[in-house]
């Protein structure tokens, strides 16, 4: 065999290790593939080893997995972009994390540039939107629940008319303080005494709690004591009425000496203890003072 023949058999087998080996790929579980065929794009999902036709078809994999990017924090530390005004005209650092992932590699691919470069402006637009229509303290404390769900909502729904091929998955707040130590100092001192409310609060409360139910048979019981005076009043007044009656009742009868009787009882009431007998010119003797009862009970 000539040289030549045996160098272009070479050449061929060459070509054609090149041309099978350059037929296979394969996709980890963690990726997707895109297929171009003559400038048509097709998304491959499936794991594994797949065929492609040389030179005619290309490969492009892309990463599915969920990655972050830092808004506002650098490995220096905080970058012009973590500068916030809120809705109070303060000055604060704001960082945030954002997570991401690929929701369609086609798109991901051909639908823009820098698609991750697009969800950091939108996300950026988003939060300032959002961090400026709320005061110092809301960022600061109370209000980082509700600013990390309005911006993930408001970045979901950009996204959605951008159609890039990503999805957010996340946004949080990585920490928030003002841009000075004596404002953050001041802030902290706020914060502080906000907690030392809260405390006295609780504390007033567990105190009310506590109080409510003494407080509650006291009333009870001097409910039970007045009516008790008044049912013992009652009593009294229907034994006058009673006394009053069984008196009217002998002075209908008797009237001058129910008079008498009257007066003695006066006298007695006035002079207590006083004894008044009468002896009659027969030698009888009665005594006057001090008097049976006149209804006939025991004194």
């Amino acid at each position: 065999m000539k040289k030549g023949s045996v160098i272009g058999i070479v050449i061929v087998a060459v070509i054609a290790l090149i041309l099978i080996g350059g037929s296979f790929y394969s996709i980890r579980e963690e990726e997707q593939a895109v297929v171009c065929t003559l400038g048509a794009p097709k998304a491959v999902t499936t794991p594994g080893l797949h065929f492609k036709i040389p030179i005619i078809q290309t490969v492009d994999k892309v990463n599915t997995t969920i990655r972050g990017f830092s808004i506002g924090y650098t490995s220096t530390g905080d970058s012009e972009e973590a500068m916030m005004i809120t809705s109070d005209y303060n000055f604060l650092h704001v960082d945030f994390y954002a997570e991401y992932r690929v929701t369609d590699p086609v798109k991901a691919l051909y639908a823009s540039e820098n698609p991750e470069l697009i969800l950091r402006n939108i996300a950026q637009n988003c939060i300032r939107t959002t961090i400026g229509s709320y005061g110092v303290d809301s960022v600061l404390t109370t209000g980082k629940n509700e600013i990390q769900a309005n911006i993930k909502q408001m970045i979901l729904d950009k996204l959605e008319n951008y159609d890039i091929g990503i999805q957010l998955v996340n946004i949080t707040i990585q920490d928030a303080e003002p841009p000075t130590q004596a404002v953050s100092a001041a802030f902290k001192e706020v914060e502080t005494a906000k907690q030392g409310k809260e405390t006295s609060v609780n504390n007033a409360n567990k105190y009310r709690n506590e109080q409510i139910p003494s407080a509650q048979a006291q009333v009870d019981r001097i409910l039970q004591d007045a009516e008790a005076e008044k049912q013992q009043r009652i009593n009294e007044a229907n034994g006058e009425v009673a006394r009053f009656n069984a008196m009217y009742e002998q002075y209908v009868n008797f009237p001058e000496v129910t008079r008498k009787r009257m007066f003695y009882e006066a006298m007695e009431d006035v002079l207590p203890g006083l004894k008044v007998v009468i002896q009659s010119s027969d030698g009888k003797t009665s005594t006057v003072l001090p008097l049976d009862s006149f209804t006939g009970e025991e004194k």
